[in-house]
């Protein structure tokens, strides 16, 4: 046990450190509103997004206004000839892109093929005006397509209603623009932030597994399939059809997959040669509808796309359904889908924007996504993100600004208007090969291999989400990567790590004992960190932790019998907040620390920890005089006042004597 006689001698600090000493401050009161003010505005305004519009005349504030809306009016006006060139290259690469994808996707979705074509019109020029981002490429994602499929299939059957099937998928669409605009408007981006990467590595790859298998009914040529998207269901599926497989269809299937593979190959060792990977697609469905048109093969077990409506996307306001029966299973499958697509988007977003070096407002992505799918859903479009795919094409093709997606919108009107009828021998085993080709670049195993090297915790949540996908279903699959995600965070919170400080040789510096093998223990004071906020979920275990630091560290001194513990000093340079269960905290350890006879020190407390424990009276408690701006100050206070003791005891010792 400690000794309980602590006097201490105020004039040690400039005794010993000298006149550049100073003690912890405690901040000026603030007024209760301004405090609100100022947490709503670190929470939600990060970024302070209304900065441009200080001292700004009210004309010009109008004008800032507009251009932080739509974008395009900001860049606009110093648009040239040479970034027409690079655009009108790029919106046209990636048009050969989006056409087949858009198809396909659609198909993905349990939809008919033409809205796949509607889907990369009416948004992308939605996004020209609101995005920020200049080298996202909008329209159809696999992901997404497969979710809006498989969610909305529970809800009402595709073949049984196909009408009813298509007007909820326009709802859906809404909603999911809806739930992005909102996020966007009431800067609660941060909400999607849960999915880490872990999870989204998790999560894409187990989809895009799923969307692979769901291709073998296309490749294998089966009229019946499953709609259930486990693999155990897909694989009964297809090996109890095993007398329904048609090889013409598998052979064309096969051919074409390893010629998207192999000019994605291609293109990757010889980056300048994109554009060979970029017009694979379209020159598949290309070679793949004279093929069949000259050898009449879907007479032969080969299914084509048939007849795609001409003309331009007919309104679909009126279609939207907000029937009870199905509102909940649609406002469901609206909410996910939006999320899936605002993290592929913007981080697909954010990503390229790096690499060109300027800045995109997650929360102004949100808005343009939403507003563009809610465009879209009274325009005959399903749900529209950035794919990465596509977005890589356009980058790679040299997009200056987002006229590249007009110019892209552009020519799938041109489609539309006068093309269409081109696409009817379009086999559909080529768009399934389509589809698995891009699925493949999805599944990045390198990413999942690194997290095993780096932090197995996030590869558990990695696994989890590909394996929940993939043996169960999407939904199931999300939820538990997202549920491991958040016990994470809360374990984080709960319990924080408590380190014990030691001192660097030759120095006044003081870091952990267990990452510096050559830090020593101070003799007769135990030094804890505390590594985060104390609240009200940590602070029960935090002072059960700092008891049996100070259980172990009474009981190595015992059995080494070397000086007694007299100190206990916890470094706060890391706690940055603290409710009223921390403080209750705190004043249970001091309690606890006097009974054993130690005297208890604080490190450098926060701003807001300082004023609250002036609040709580708990400076009174401890005495100013023992808080301390460094581990340094506080070792020395601790060596003086034990120096100062032994002195003491020696001079009584005489005196008996």
């Amino acid at each position: 046990m400690g000794n309980a006689d602590h006097s201490y001698d105020p004039s040690f600090n400039d005794n010993y450190y000298g006149s550049a000493n100073h003690r912890v401050a405690i901040p000026p009161p603030q007024p209760f509103v301004k405090s609100i003010k100022n947490t709503l505005k670190e929470t939600f305004f990060p970024d302070d997004p209304l900065r441009q519009f200080k001292n700004q005349p009210p004309r010009k504030k109008l004008v800032l206004g507009f251009q932080y809306i739509f974008p395009i009016l900001e860049w606009g006006p110093r648009y040239t000839l040479e970034f027409l060139k690079a655009d009108l290259i790029a919106g046209i690469t990636i048009a050969s892109l989006a056409i087949p994808q858009g198809i396909s996707y659609a198909k993905l979705a349990n939809l008919p093929p033409i809205l796949g074509l509607y889907s990369s019109f009416v948004p992308p020029l939605v996004y020209a005006v609101m995005g920020s981002s200049r080298d996202l490429a909008v329209g159809t994602v696999a992901v997404g397509s497969l979710l809006t499929g498989s969610m909305l299939s529970e809800v009402v059957s595709p073949t049984d209603d196909p009408k009813l099937y298509l007007h909820l998928a326009f709802t859906a669409t809404f909603f999911a623009g809806l739930f992005e605009a909102s996020l966007g408007i009431f800067r609660l981006g941060f909400i999607v932030d849960f999915l880490s990467h872990a999870t989204i590595v998790g999560f894409m790859g187990g989809a895009a597994t799923v969307v692979c298998l769901q291709q073998l009914k296309g490749i294998l040529g089966l009229d019946h399939f499953t709609h259930a998207t486990d693999i155990i269901s897909v694989m009964r599926s297809v090996f109890t059809q095993t007398h329904s497989w048609r090889w013409e269809s598998a052979v064309l299937g096969c051919v074409f997959l390893f010629y998207l593979l192999l000019s994605r190959y291609f293109s990757k060792m010889k980056p300048k040669l994109f554009w060979v990977s970029a017009m694979a697609p379209l020159t598949s469905v290309v070679l793949g509808s004279l093929l069949v048109y000259f050898t009449h093969a879907e007479k032969h077990g080969v299914q084509v796309i048939g007849d795609l409506k001409k003309g331009i996307n007919p309104a679909s306001l009126m279609d939207l359904n907000f029937d009870s029966r199905y509102l909940t299973g649609t406002i469901k499958t609206g909410i996910v889908t939006g999320i899936i697509a605002l993290v592929e988007g913007i981080a697909v977003g954010r990503s390229f924007a790096m690499f060109k070096n300027y800045h995109i407002d997650g929360n102004k992505e949100m808005i343009a996504f939403g507003m563009m799918n809610i465009a879209g859903s009274c325009t005959s479009c399903y749900l529209t993100a950035g794919p990465f795919s596509r977005s890589a094409v356009n980058f790679n093709a040299g997009c200056k600004t987002a006229v590249s997606n007009l110019v892209m919108a552009f020519a799938v009107m041109i489609t539309l208007l006068f093309l269409t009828p081109l696409f009817y021998y379009t086999p559909l085993v080529v768009l399934s090969s389509i589809i698995v080709a891009a699925m493949l670049g999805l599944i990045d195993y390198e990413a999942a291999i690194h997290l095993w090297h780096v932090d197995k915790f996030d590869f558990l949540v990695c696994m989890s989400a590909y394996i929940g996908v993939v043996f169960a279903n999407i939904e199931i699959g999300l939820g538990l990567a997202i549920g491991l995600s958040i016990m994470r965070v809360l374990l984080f919170v709960a319990r924080p790590k408590t380190l014990v400080l030691g001192n660097l040789p030759d120095s006044k510096v003081y870091r952990s004992v267990d990452q510096y093998q050559n830090a020593t223990n101070v003799p007769g004071v135990l030094i804890l960190e505390i590594d985060s906020p104390i609240y009200f979920a940590n602070s029960n275990y935090l002072r059960e932790r700092i008891s049996r630091w100070i259980d172990d560290e009474e009981d190595k001194l015992k059995s080494s019998g070397e000086t007694v513990l007299q100190y206990v000093v916890l470094d706060m340079s890391a706690v940055g907040n603290m409710d009223t269960s921390g403080i209750s905290m705190l004043d249970e350890v001091k309690k606890t620390a006097d009974r054993r006879g130690l005297k208890l020190a604080l490190v450098n407390p926060g701003a807001e920890v300082m004023k609250k424990l002036n609040k709580s009276n708990f400076l009174e408690k401890i005495g100013q005089e023992w808080i301390f701006l460094t581990v340094g100050e506080a070792v020395g206070a601790c060596n003086y006042m034990l120096h100062s003791c032994n002195i003491e005891s020696q001079k009584h010792s005489n005196n008996i004597v």
